[in-house]
């Protein structure tokens, strides 16, 4: 059975039940790589050196720092550290409910699986699993998980909960950092219709199942052919559609021709005429 990463109570008004909290995504199953000598094939590996004088330093002589200035450091003992981290009583106090789909999913950070912790608490934990899809709501708790205060949004999950991680709102960056050099266009018209009519026949449901990873894919390709001597080839960038052929590129994903049937076409050029052939003159007879 996957052990627990954590184990406290759940508590909602006088009702307090005990959980367990498992990884519900983990990346283990990746290829990994290791750093090697070139030369030897060897593995590497890593210290951690003085800046200045390039001396290895020893893992006890390490201690955490916070710049104030250019190369000016104030020195935080582990002492120091654990005494300002919240005081952890274990409790997952939920707050209050909101509706499943109120968060902005840029503020999800890590997903978790809860459980009742021991085989009494599972009337309990039953209980909110039931209440929760009942009125169809998620609930807002925080405790500090991992030395962190974390708040959590917690959802039904089959006959169990999934517990996300948000991020703090200092955490999260406005759309609009991303966009702020990208200048405003206006889409409408037949692009705007032929967007719709695309999106449209392509309406489905998420099925994590269908979804290949591609890089983990090529990387167990790669390394089958280093194996077996083979080499393989790159593959080609995507053409990127331009803006003077992206109405056309639209109308090729909908099935249409490129140029719709009434646009005005260019008269086609009228063939040179042959010059007319000189009859030769006719001998005389006799």
């Amino acid at each position: 059975m996957t052990r627990a990463l954590w184990k406290g109570w759940l508590k909602l008004a006088k009702v307090t039940v005990p959980i367990a909290l498992y990884a519900a995504a983990s990346t283990s199953d990746r290829i990994t790589f290791h750093t090697l000598n070139r030369a030897t094939g060897h593995r590497i590996n890593r210290q951690f050196v003085d800046a200045e004088t390039g001396a290895v330093v020893a893992r006890d002589a390490q201690v955490k720092g916070y710049e104030v200035a250019p190369d000016d450091f104030i020195i935080l003992e582990p002492e120091d550290i654990a005494a300002a981290i919240p005081d952890s009583d274990k409790t997952l106090t939920i707050d209050h409910f909101i509706p499943c789909n109120a968060v902005d999913t840029v503020y999800f950070d890590k997903p978790y699986h809860l459980a009742p912790a021991t085989k009494d608490a599972a009337e309990g934990f039953a209980l909110l699993v039931a209440g929760l899809r009942a009125r169809n709501v998620a609930a807002l708790a925080q405790t500090v998980l991992f030395r962190r205060l974390r708040t959590l949004l917690i959802r039904p999950n089959g006959a169990g909960l999934t517990g996300t991680t948000l991020n703090f709102d200092y955490e999260v960056r406005p759309a609009s950092d991303a966009l702020s050099d990208a200048p405003k266009v206006k889409i409408a018209g037949e692009m705007l219709d032929l967007a719709r009519h695309i999106i449209d026949t392509k309406k489905g449901t998420f099925d994590p199942a269908t979804f290949d990873d591609r890089y983990d894919t090529a990387l167990a390709e790669l390394v089958k052919a280093k194996i077996e001597g083979r080499k393989i080839k790159p593959k080609p960038a995507p053409k990127v559609s331009k803006h003077s052929d992206l109405l056309a590129a639209l109308r090729q994903s909908a099935g249409l021709p490129d140029t719709p049937p009434d646009a005005p076409r260019k008269p086609a050029k009228t063939p040179a005429k042959a010059p007319a052939e000189t009859s030769k003159p006719r001998r005389k007879a006799g």
